[in-house]
C-alpha cells in the first residue's frame, strides 16, 4: 500500500460516523499492555463483523475524528522487559494473524496506524488473554461466551485437514480392526454391511477419511505410532504419570497414536484398588473400585476431542493415590459446566468438529452431549465424590476424579438417598470437599434437612449422620449450641475468676467444632467473650492485652462473690 493509499484508507475510517468494534482511534500512544490488548480485542472483532482487517490509528480524535497528530514512536517505545515493542507485541498475540505498522504523514498530521488480520479459526491471545470489543469497550473475551462460541466456529478445522504424504499404509491394522467393532456396536443393524466393506469402503463410511484421503483425525485415531512425524508440528501425545502423595514421580509412560485404542492402555496403566464402604443398617462393608473404567474413557476421549493439537501441547494424565488428573490444551468451549449438565444437550461446538463427529461413529464420546452429565451420573451412583473441573487456567481444562471417599456420611446418604436430583448431589459434594456454596443453595439444602452449621462453614446434616451410626463424630464436626459455651465461660469465673484468656482457651478450644481451624477457633472465643462483656455479664479486670476476666459485679479476688 503507497502512502497515498494509507492516506485514503484513513480517511475513510475518519469519515465512519462512530467507532465499530474493529476500529479504535487514539489522540497518542498508550501503555504496551493495553496496547497489545486492543490488537487482541480488534482481530477477534474483526472475525466476528467479517471484515478484512482490524485498524488502530493514533493521531486522531475519538470523538471528533479530526486528526490532531502524535508523537508516538513505534521503532522506539519498548515493550515489557525492555524490549523492542514490536517484536514483543508479535510474540504476545497468539496465533499471531499480521501486524502491518504504518507511520503516515497525513495533510493534517503525523499518525501511526496499526492494521490487524483477523482471527481466523480460534480467538487472538495476548499473553494467555483473549480480548474482545463490545461496542467501543474493550473487554475479557471469557466475559463474552456467545462471542467467543462464534470465533471457534469461523476458520478452518485442522483434524478434518487432508495429512499430506500419509496413506492407508500409515494406519495401524489392529485399531482398524478395532474401529470395525466399535462401529458395528455404534450401529448393530449394519453388521453384514460392515462385514462387507474393504478398510477404504469402511474408513468412509466412519467419517475417519475424506473422499479415501487420510485426515489428521485418522492419524490421531487409527494412526500407527510411527505416523506421528506426519503430523507435524501439531503434537499428538498423551502421558501417563504416576505420583505419590508428596508429588513425587515414580513412572511414566509417553502413548501416541492410534488414540482409539489409548484407553484400554491408559486401564492397563491405573491402579484401581478396592475401597471399602459401610452402607447404614449392615455390618458387611461394600467393596468398590476406586474408578469406575468408563469414567476413565470418558475423560480421556473428552480431552482427545478437545485438545488443541496446534499449540503444541500434550494431553497428561496424571495417577495419585486418591484421584486421577486429566488436562488438555484449549478453552472449555460451553463454557459453564453447570449449564453443560443443567441442559444436557449436544454440545453446539467442537474444537475439532470432524474429529468429533469419526468419534461418534467409533462409539468414543456421546452423540447427544451427555458425556460430562453420564460421569458425573456415574460417580453418584457409585456413592464417590464428583469429578472436579477446573477451567482458571486460561487455554486449559483440568479434571480430577476423585478415586477415595471423602466423607463417609455424604457416601452412606447417596446410598441410601437414590431420589437426591443430581443439582443437589453436587451441591452437597461440594459442601463434603468443603468448597463454599452460594446463600441460595444453602438455603435450598437446607430446607430439605441436608445441611446445618452456619453459613458458610456447612457439613451434612446431622439426621444423616445418626442414621449411619455416626452421631458422635457429627457433635464434633457441628459443635454446641452457643448458649452451651457461654454456660462454660461463666461457670468458669465463677468457680476461678479472675481468669486470663489462656484459661478461657484451655476450657473452649478441644469443645468446639472440629471443622473449624485453629484461627476459626479463637476467633470464635473472642466473640463469645465479647458477647458477654456487651450484655455486662463479665468485665476485664486486667488490660487488653493481658485481660483478667471476671462475673459482673465482683471484685477481682479469685473466689470472692
Amino acid at each position: 500500500m503507497s502512502a497515498d493509499d494509507r492516506i485514503s484508507l484513513i480517511d475513510r475510517l475518519r469519515a465512519l460516523p462512530t467507532e465499530t468494534e474493529w476500529l479504535e482511534f487514539k489522540r497518542n500512544h498508550c501503555e504496551p499492555q493495553a496496547l497489545g490488548e486492543y490488537l487482541s480485542a480488534l482481530a477477534n472483532a474483526a472475525c466476528l463483523a467479517s471484515q478484512a482487517r482490524g485498524y488502530l490509528v493514533f493521531g486522531i480524535d475519538n470523538d471528533t475524528h479530526d486528526v490532531v497528530g502524535t508523537r508516538f514512536n513505534p521503532y522506539v517505545i519498548k515493550g515489557k522487559g525492555n524490549q523492542d515493542l514490536l517484536p514483543w507485541l508479535g510474540a504476545g498475540l497468539r496465533p499471531n494473524t499480521g501486524i502491518d505498522v504504518s507511520v503516515v504523514d497525513h495533510p493534517d498530521g503525523r499518525m501511526v496506524l496499526f492494521e490487524i488480520g483477523p482471527a481466523r479459526d480460534q480467538p487472538v491471545s495476548f499473553y494467555g488473554t483473549a480480548w474482545v470489543r463490545v461496542g467501543t469497550s474493550k473487554t475479557e473475551l471469557n466475559r463474552q461466551p456467545e462471542k467467543a462460541r462464534v470465533l471457534w466456529t469461523r476458520g478452518t478445522d485442522w483434524s478434518a485437514e487432508i495429512c499430506e504424504g500419509a496413506s492407508l499404509a500409515d494406519l495401524d491394522p489392529q485399531a482398524v480392526a478395532k474401529a470395525r467393532e466399535q462401529f458395528v456396536v455404534k450401529h448393530p443393524g449394519q453388521v453384514s454391511e460392515v462385514a462387507a466393506w474393504d478398510d477404504l469402503t469402511f474408513l468412509n463410511k466412519a467419517r475417519v477419511l475424506r473422499q479415501g484421503a487420510v485426515t489428521n483425525a485418522a492419524l490421531l485415531l487409527l494412526g500407527r505410532g510411527e505416523s506421528t512425524t506426519l503430523l507435524t508440528p501439531a503434537v499428538a501425545k498423551i502421558s501417563w504419570i504416576l505420583k505419590d502423595a508428596d508429588n513425587r514421580e515414580l513412572d511414566y509412560e509417553h502413548l501416541g497414536p492410534p488414540f482409539l485404542l489409548a484407553g484400554d492402555r491408559l486401564l492397563k496403566r491405573i491402579r484401581n484398588l478396592m475401597v471399602r464402604a459401610l452402607p447404614s443398617g449392615t455390618l458387611f462393608p461394600q467393596e468398590l473400585t476406586q474408578y469406575d473404567p468408563w469414567v476413565i474413557r470418558e475423560g480421556l476421549h473428552n480431552a482427545i476431542a478437545h485438545q488443541d493439537y496446534r499449540r503444541h501441547g500434550r494431553i497428561v494424565v496424571v495417577e495419585f493415590p486418591d484421584r486421577v488428573l486429566m488436562t488438555n490444551v484449549g478453552d472449555f468451549l460451553p463454557g459453564d459446566l453447570a449449564a453443560v449438565i443443567r441442559q444436557d444437550a449436544p454440545q453446539a461446538i467442537y474444537r475439532n468438529a470432524f474429529l468429533a463427529d469419526a468419534m461418534v461413529e467409533l462409539n468414543l464420546i456421546d452423540t447427544q452431549g451427555g458425556g460430562i452429565k453420564r460421569m458425573f451420573e456415574t460417580q453418584r451412583r457409585r456413592a464417590f465424590p464428583l469429578p472436579d473441573y477446573d477451567l482458571t487456567q486460561v487455554g486449559h481444562v483440568a479434571v480430577s476424579i476423585p478415586g477415595r471417599i471423602v466423607d463417609e456420611r455424604y457416601t452412606r446418604l447417596l446410598m441410601e438417598r437414590t431420589d437426591l436430583l443430581l443439582g443437589q448431589v453436587m451441591l452437597l459434594d461440594r459442601v463434603q470437599k468443603g468448597q463454599r456454596i452460594g446463600r441460595d443453595d444453602h438455603h435450598s439444602l437446607k430446607s430439605a434437612g441436608l445441611v446445618e452449621g452456619r453459613y458458610p462453614n456447612l457439613m451434612v446434616a446431622g439426621s444423616i449422620a445418626r442414621a449411619a451410626g455416626d452421631a458422635g463424630r457429627h457433635i464434633r464436626e457441628r459443635g454446641f449450641d452457643k448458649q452451651y459455651y457461654l454456660d462454660l465461660i461463666l461457670a468458669l469465673l465463677r468457680e476461678h475468676g479472675p481468669v486470663g484468656r489462656e484459661d478461657v482457651d484451655q476450657l473452649l478450644l478441644p469443645k468446639l467444632p472440629d471443622r473449624l481451624t485453629e484461627e476459626q477457633k479463637l476467633r470464635r472465643v473472642s466473640n463469645l467473650l465479647q458477647e458477654l462483656r456487651r450484655s455486662g455479664r463479665i468485665d476485664n479486670r486486667g488490660t487488653r492485652g493481658q485481660p483478667q476476666w471476671v462475673r459482673a459485679g465482683t471484685n477481682a479476688e479469685r473466689g470472692s462473690t
